[in-house]
């Protein structure tokens, strides 16, 4: 039908019919994603897309890559994933700046998978990436983790629990011989605490369970489990946050800081919650700009 109306347009109009089109074109390119595990997936309960964790792949431009790579973690409170303004935008966003972005649609406790399997796929998530870091040109000793929100609890429980075995799945391969530490973290309004007085209730009552023991409450409250060899970390939240209470990015801010960890942190006034990357968050939104300046510096 386009093709067709070509034919009787005027030249300059044609070349604005183009310019609109060719962005169009880019932007509906096919994304490549795979599975975390080929065959069969540890603690999986079916076989449908919500039992196989994936990662859609956004790889950097080779003319801009810096061998750097970040796993993206969308949130949603442990009972889905936005996965358009925190998965697949901050995929092109990171993509911008030479950064090899990797979204993970990781299983949730909506379809069964609480603790610890959310972790699992985390972590497989980073070694399956380093494991493969020549297919991207990146450099194994520079891929990051960056999560939203609940996501953003998932990622700091990947930066805390590297070397526990508490989410080790119940088969292994070459794959799971690599490291699972990420070599950064970037948490954007994170749930980090699941101290009742200032946890989500809603995610940590997906993830745990209604009634859960004080013992797994304090395995993954991050702010108690940072080691002195956690990755740097960069961290924003909006002092308004009426969903995750400014103070669950304050207790992790703390902890590094008492470990020695490196931490950058940026509180705004305002923001509210989920703003992402969205322009009416005012200067929340900004936050990229910081942390575009931050990975620079790593």
């Amino acid at each position: 039908m386009i093709a067709q109306m070509r034919c009787f347009l005027h030249p300059a109009l044609l070349l604005l019919i183009n310019a609109v089109l060719a962005p169009m074109a880019l932007s509906d390119s096919p994304l490549t994603s795979f599975p975390l595990w080929q065959d069969k997936v540890p603690e999986a309960l079916g076989d449908e897309a919500v039992d196989r964790p994936q990662l859609t792949v956004y790889p950097a431009d080779p003319d801009k890559a810096t061998g750097a790579g970040v796993i993206v973690l969308p949130g949603g409170g442990y009972r889905f994933l936005s996965m358009e303004h925190e998965g697949h935008a901050i995929g092109q966003w990171l993509q911008s700046l030479g950064v090899s972005a990797f979204v993970l649609e990781y299983r949730l406790p909506e379809n069964g998978y609480r603790h610890p399997v959310p972790l699992m796929d985390a972590q497989r998530a980073i070694r399956l990436v380093r494991s493969r870091a020549k297919d991207w040109d990146l450099n194994p000793q520079r891929l990051g983790i960056l999560g939203f929100s609940a996501g953003g609890h998932l990622a700091s429980t990947a930066a805390t629990h590297y070397n526990s075995d508490i989410a080790a799945p119940a088969f292994s391969d070459t794959i799971d011989q690599k490291s699972a530490r990420p070599d950064f973290q970037i948490l954007i309004y994170p749930v980090i605490t699941m101290d009742p007085a200032y946890a989500h209730p809603g995610s940590r009552a997906n993830l745990l369970g209604p009634d859960p023991d004080s013992a797994l409450e304090q395995l993954l409250s991050s702010e108690l489990q940072v080691q002195a060899d956690a990755p740097p970390a960069f961290i924003v939240h909006a002092s308004d946050d009426s969903v995750v209470p400014v103070e669950n990015a304050l207790r992790y801010y703390r902890a590094l800081q008492e470990q020695g960890v490196a931490a950058e942190m940026h509180i705004y006034p305002s923001g509210g919650h989920g703003f992402g990357t969205r322009p009416e968050a005012g200067r929340a939104a900004t936050w990229t700009e910081l942390c575009e300046a931050w990975l620079k510096e790593l």
